[in-house]
Formats: C-alpha cells, sequence, structure tokens
C-alpha cells in the first residue's frame, strides 16, 4: 500500500501527476510524479524560481542546455526565465517535491520550448 499524503489540489497530465500541498502569496509546494520513461516540456517562467528536490527514483535534467543525472536526495536549483527540463529515467516513478518562489504561480506561466504531447501554444 501506498503511503498518504494530503493535497489541496491535483491534475493528471501526459507524463504522471502532480499535487499542490501548500499554495501561499509568496511560494507553493508541489509533489510531482513522472511515469517511467516520460519527461516534462522544455519550459521555462517569467514570474518564478523553482527548487526541485528529488525523493524517489532518478532524473535526467537539462537546465539552459546542459544536461545532469539527479537522485534520490539531490537538489536542483532553477532561477526565472532559466529554459528546464525533467525526465524520468528509470522503470519506477520519479517523485519530486517542488518549491515555487517568485510572484506569478499559475499555470499559464509556462512558456513550452518543446513538448513531447503537442502542447506549445
Amino acid at each position: 500500500m501506498k503511503n498518504k499524503f494530503l493535497f489541496i489540489e491535483s491534475e493528471t497530465r501526459p507524463w504522471g501527476s502532480f499535487y499542490v500541498i501548500n499554495d501561499q502569496p509568496e511560494y507553493k509546494i508541489k509533489r510531482i510524479e513522472v511515469n517511467p520513461g516520460s519527461r516534462l516540456s522544455y519550459q521555462y517562467h517569467n514570474g518564478r524560481a523553482e527548487t526541485w528536490v528529488i525523493i524517489e527514483g532518478k532524473a535526467k535534467v537539462t537546465i539552459n542546455d546542459k544536461t545532469e543525472n539527479y537522485s534520490t536526495g539531490e537538489t536542483v536549483i532553477i532561477p526565472r526565465k532559466a529554459k528546464h527540463r525533467i525526465e524520468n529515467i528509470t522503470t519506477e516513478n520519479l517523485i519530486f517535491i517542488e518549491i515555487q518562489t517568485g510572484d506569478y504561480f499559475d499555470e499559464d506561466d509556462i512558456i513550452r520550448l518543446e513538448d513531447d504531447y503537442n502542447r506549445l501554444i
């Protein structure tokens, strides 16, 4: 049985799902689960920076065209307007906590540059 956790909002995406744990005017915290072999779009944000803490699995992270691998317990810092992407490189779910800081946290601040699911707008 999986551990249960509290969340205030959730959404399913083609690559997995996310759960909003806390949403305040100064920050937002999400738990993000990426399916095996899936990746998020290559994107950036005008209104926020992000910090990711890998809590389960291994990831390939690209920031401004530089790629590195991360695993459980490691932290990724993504400055505001930095192009970034995370990919699950294992056969198990990748889970990370995303801490957003800045002045705008809505989903419409995702500017997609590349997307495996044809969501470029």
